[in-house]
This record gives C-alpha cells, sequence and structure tokens, in this order.
C-alpha cells in the first residue's frame, strides 16, 4: 500500500473511532466497531487465516519473559554479525532502543549468508510494517518476539493485541496515530465491508488469500478523506458480511479458564479480549459476557506493577 494510502486510512480510523462511532456505542472490550447492539471487531481466527499462520495453540502464545537477553545479544543471533557492528547502530528513540531500517537493509544486500539476509528481511517486516514504532527503525520489542518465532511461539494474539491497545488509545483521547499493521486491518476491513467497492460477496476455496487479492485489486487512491468518513459514517448493520466468506469453519476461542474473556498479551503490553461478543461474525448467536477485572488485563510493560497484573 502506498504511504497516502496508509495516511488516509490511518486518519479516518482515527477519526471514526474518536467521533462518529460514539454513536453507535463502543465496547471498552472490543474498540472498534458496533452496530446497534452488535460488535465486528477483528478475531484471533481471522487474523489467523488472514496471515495464514499454523492453527492458534493456547500453550504457544508469545509473553514477554522476566529475563530476556540484551537488545544486542539478540540481534546477533538475528543478523549473525559481530557485536561492535551492532551495538555501534542501536539508537534511542524515545523509551525505547531501536536499529534503523538503512542499517539494515544494508545486511540484506550485503550478508554473506543467504538464510541470514532473509531472517533480516523478515524481521525488517515486522518492526516496519507488523509492529511500527518509531518511523524507520525497527524496536527492540519486536526482535524479542522475531527471536522466538523459531520456537513455534504464534504471533497472532501479539499482533492482535496491539492492535486493540492502539485503537483503544485513539478512541481515549479523541486523536493519535495508529501504531499497527494498517495493511492487514485493511484486509480485514475490505473482506466484511462488502458495500466498499459495491461486489458481491463469493465463497472461496481453502487456498484463497484475502492479502493477495487486496494487493492484486486495483483500488482507487484518489478518493478525498472526507469521502471515505461519510461513507463509514452511514454504514448500517446490513452492509456488513458478518462472516466472512473466506474463513474455512473450525474451532473458536471464545474462554480462557472459567473467564469469559481472554488476556491478549502483544509486544508492548497486554489488553483484555471478549470473543463472546463477536460470535455472529462464525454464523453464531452474540452472547454480552460479565466482564468485572477485564479491564485490569489492561497495561504496558514499562508500568511498576505489570508482573503483578500478569499473574
Amino acid at each position: 500500500m502506498c504511504r497516502s494510502c496508509q495516511d488516509i486510512l490511518a486518519s479516518v480510523l482515527r477519526r471514526i473511532i474518536s467521533k462518529s462511532l460514539r454513536r453507535f456505542g463502543i465496547n471498552r472490550a472490543t474498540r472498534l466497531n458496533s452496530y446497534s447492539t452488535v460488535d465486528l471487531v477483528p478475531t484471533v481466527e481471522e487474523y489467523t487465516a488472514l496471515l495464514r499462520c499454523p492453527r492458534f495453540q493456547e500453550d504457544r502464545i508469545y509473553s514477554r519473559a522476566v529475563n530476556v537477553p540484551t537488545f544486542w545479544k539478540k540481534l546477533m543471533a538475528i543478523t549473525g554479525i559481530s557485536e561492535q557492528w551492532i551495538t555501534a547502530r542501536i539508537k534511542e528513540k524515545g523509551e525505547c532502543k531501536c536499529i534503523s531500517w538503512d542499517a539494515l537493509k544494508d545486511l540484506i544486500l550485503t550478508h554473506p549468508d543467504e538464510a541470514k539476509r532473509v531472517d533480516v528481511f523478515a524481521l525488517s517486516l515486522y518492526g516496519l510494517m507488523v509492529f511500527p514504532r518509531a518511523l524507520g527503525y525497527v524496536d527492540e520489542a519486536t526482535t524479542d518476539l522475531f527471536h522466538r518465532l523459531g520456537k513455534r511461539v504464534a504471533s497472532v494474539p501479539a499482533i492482535l493485541a496491539e492492535t486493540f491497545k492502539s485503537l483503544g488509545a485513539c478512541r481515549k483521547a479523541g486523536a493519535g496515530r495508529f501504531v499497527g499493521c494498517t495493511q492487514l486491518l485493511l484486509a480485514w476491513f475490505y473482506s466484511h465491508f462488502w458495500l466498499i467497492d459495491k461486489v458481491v460477496c463469493q465463497v472461496f476455496f481453502e487456498d484463497y488469500s484475502p492479502l493477495k487479492d487486496i494487493v492484486a485489486s486495483i483500488r482507487r487512491v484518489d478518493v478525498p478523506e472526507e469521502n471515505w468518513i461519510a461513507l463509514l459514517q452511514n454504514l448500517q448493520s446490513k452492509d456488513v458480511e458478518w462472516r466472512a466468506p473466506w474463513m474455512i469453519p473450525g474451532e473458536i476461542l471464545y474462554r480462557c479458564g472459567s473467564f469469559n474473556w481472554v488476556p491478549l498479551l502483544g509486544i508492548w503490553g497486554a489488553i483484555g479480549y471478549a470473543p463472546l461478543l463477536v460470535l455472529r461474525q462464525f454464523g453464531l448467536r452474540q452472547f454480552v459476557p460479565a466482564t468485572h477485572g477485564l479491564t485490569q488485563s489492561e497495561f504496558a510493560y514499562r508500568e511498576a506493577d505489570y508482573k503483578k497484573r500478569g499473574r
């Protein structure tokens, strides 16, 4: 997606969250769209299907370890480059340590090990697109997740957690920048709001990829932001394809132990997720669960008591 499209989508999402969706009523457990009494948000299952990831496994969720290797050690393991080269290129950006895209790009072009070149390129995609933090830099927290992907840790809950956290922060403040994978959110968006392009949904085969479809599609980039906002403000329940036609039926996450909500752990913090609110997206009856204690699962890792709250 071109930069201007990303900026427009982020701006539209920000303004909708802060203004127009207030008339529908936002449920703080889901943080995105609510039409009458029905909520529509990205789900773990949808993001897993969109990214073509292995099936969601409860014991493979990424969580931030108490004692983690230093930033330069993780970069050494990923890149295979010396400590001196890496430490000379680590920068401080706000509250986090980062490495620039320019430095990583040089490695992609010149690294003698082809496998390492692929790893650095994949790390760059995670840092610049999936978990963007500082423009043009890859954040330390991203390298921690990427370093553990080799152990078959599922990245989808972390991606979803940071999506909800960022959208929720924009909604609370009534302004701000969406910090998340705009391209993935756009693909999910188009898969439900089919009236955007006036195209009737189809049932696709198992190997169908919405991401490939959105890349191959020719979409207009000259639509003014005001037109997008007007269109989205006037969407009704009947305009939404609640069940994604490309989703293959399977197991659905709907509770965690005896709780009707699930704590999603991201790379910068955690947030509560109530999957019972979105069962309509799977052709089932929607329930409004008791959410007592749900807000207690929302925290940032920089908070002093996050370890206690994460237990």
